[in-house]
């Protein structure tokens, strides 16, 4: 029988809008998940908007902020895997194997994960949507909201591991 106990991390690289934020530390809460901040953020942690979007919950967050990418990649254990979070050209997240130990790790809200991150991950994970965007950009839906889709990959995973 194993009695270690599966463990997930958000990760945010150099988030933005300090709303998407508040919502997704508000998952990372309700689901007793680290969530992980990557500066440069565009926000201070005293932002209102944060704050409001986070409700009454923070007490709840467990989060840690790192003042960048290769300081945060030096904590990683060996059975951590980064699982980049990008709109295309990636593993279906519902057919996606999770395993205790995953970094969640999503984008910037206008940028997504810069290509060289995307390189070194372990995988690629993304949504499907049925209205999206063609490779200039129109037509559809370029991408989901930050938060949204935080949440979606997260449950999915959480619920795979039987957290929920």
């Amino acid at each position: 029988m194993n009695l270690e106990i599966p463990i997930l991390k958000i990760v945010l690289l150099e988030p933005r809008i300090p709303q998407n934020t508040g919502c997704i530390a508000r998952t990372a809460a309700a689901l007793k998940l680290e969530l992980i901040l990557i500066e440069p953020l565009g926000f201070s942690l005293e932002d209102k908007y944060l704050k409001r979007a986070g409700l009454d919950y923070w007490p709840f967050v467990n989060i840690s902020l790192y003042p960048d990418f290769s300081t945060y990649m030096s904590t990683l254990k060996k059975h951590e895997r980064i699982l980049a979070c990008s709109k295309a050209g990636g593993i279906n997240y519902r057919n996606f194997k999770y395993k205790n130990g995953d970094n969640i790790l999503l984008g910037r809200e206008d940028t997504g994960l810069p290509e060289n991150i995307k390189a070194i991950s372990d995988n690629i994970i993304t949504i499907p949507m049925r209205a999206r965007a063609n490779n200039q950009g129109e037509g559809g839906v370029r991408s989901l909201n930050l938060s949204v889709s935080a949440g979606i990959i997260t449950f999915e995973a959480c619920s795979q591991l039987e957290l929920i």
